[in-house]
Order: C-alpha cells, then sequence, then structure tokens
C-alpha cells in the first residue's frame, strides 16, 4: 500500500467517524426535544368555552345557595352537602346568609383553572399554592367547597367545627372540607397552602 492510498483512506475513515458523530448528535438532540414536548403535554390545554354547569361551573352571578341542585352543589359529597346545608341553615338563624362560590369541579374545568392559575402567577410552582391538578383536587372528587361571602367565612372560623367544616389552608379561608371528628375535637392545624398538604404530592 503506498502512502498516497493509506492517507486516502484515512481521509475516509475520518469523514466516516465525523458523519457518525453528526448523527449521533443529532438523534440526541431530537431525543431531549421530544422528551420535553412529551413533559409539556402532561396537562393539555382546555378551553375554557368548552364547559358548562355540567362541569361544575357557576355562572348566576359567581354564587349559587348551598340549596341549588346545580352539579357545582349536588354532585359534592353526600356527608359535606348535609354538613354545609346544615351550617347554612344555623347561620341563617344569627342573620348570616351563606352561598357557594365553587363546589364540585370536573376534571376539565380544574384544569382551565390551574392553567388560569400559571398565568396569573408565572408559574407552575406559585400557580400550585392556589389551585390543585385535576388528579390531586379535593373539588374533583367532590370533598371540598369554597363558601361566601365573608361574614359566612367568618362565622364558620367560628362555628363550623360543630359541623364539622373545617377551613384546610391559612392562605384559603373559604375552602371548608368535611372533618367529622372537629366536632368533639376541633378542626385539625392548617396547612399553609395546598403545596403543605400531603394530598397534593400523590
Amino acid at each position: 500500500m503506498n502512502i498516497r492510498t493509506a492517507l486516502g483512506r484515512r481521509r475516509v475513515a475520518t469523514v466516516i467517524g465525523i458523519a457518525l458523530l453528526a448523527a449521533a448528535l443529532t438523534g440526541a438532540v431530537v431525543l431531549i426535544g421530544q422528551q420535553s414536548l412529551a413533559s409539556a403535554s402532561v396537562s393539555p390545554t382546555v378551553s375554557p368555552s368548552s364547559l358548562t354547569e355540567a362541569d361544575g361551573v357557576i355562572r348566576e352571578e359567581g354564587a349559587v345557595s348551598v340549596f341549588d341542585e346545580t352539579p357545582a352543589v349536588s354532585n359534592l359529597d353526600s356527608d359535606l352537602l348535609a354538613a354545609v346545608r346544615a351550617a347554612a341553615t344555623a347561620a341563617e338563624q344569627d342573620g348570616v346568609s351563606m352561598h357557594v362560590n365553587s363546589g364540585w369541579r370536573s376534571a376539565a374545568y380544574q384544569q382551565v383553572l390551574r392553567q388560569d392559575a400559571v398565568i396569573e402567577y408565572g408559574s407552575e410552582e406559585e400557580a400550585a399554592r392556589w389551585v390543585a391538578t385535576p388528579e390531586n383536587s379535593e373539588h374533583v372528587s367532590g370533598d371540598a367547597v369554597d363558601l361566601g361571602p365573608l361574614a359566612a367565612q367568618d362565622w364558620l372560623s367560628r362555628k363550623g367545627a360543630d359541623f364539622g367544616l373545617c377551613q384546610i389552608y391559612a392562605n384559603e379561608r373559604w375552602h371548608f372540607e368535611l372533618r367529622p371528628a372537629a366536632a368533639a375535637n376541633g378542626c385539625p392545624l392548617m396547612y399553609d397552602d395546598p403545596t403543605a398538604d400531603p394530598r397534593t404530592q400523590r
């Protein structure tokens, strides 16, 4: 083999090596890109315009009676709903009216609320302090209700435990869940916000 032939073969081998390296790098970039797209699509966006009352949306003035039969109210856990209605009746006797701002929600509705929170608060991390994912929301399971107005929230902070109704998050004075033992033992300590609640880490 002469020197010229050896050099030619070496050049061919180098070119092939560079081509293989470039192909490998391109494949890695494509794979990383696909993984990024996959992680970004874990929570697909939902159009707010596709939601209806059947999803738990409350349209009338943003609140309804605790005795209403709209899905946001009627789809709540039956024990929770009974406690809310009993509390509302007692509050009415004290001159305080109580209504539901938000109750049961479909997973699609919860996803829209989460999307809105990310936009409003600027990040997933900050949004998580206010709105759970559909997979972790007690609203989606029917085990949480947002009650108002402010006078009713104040009344519940004093008397809600008698009905097993407890505020769960310190940053959400409107969010109540049923804790039956509260009638005898008082409400448990509140979490600072939903990110401190082990249920949201499921």
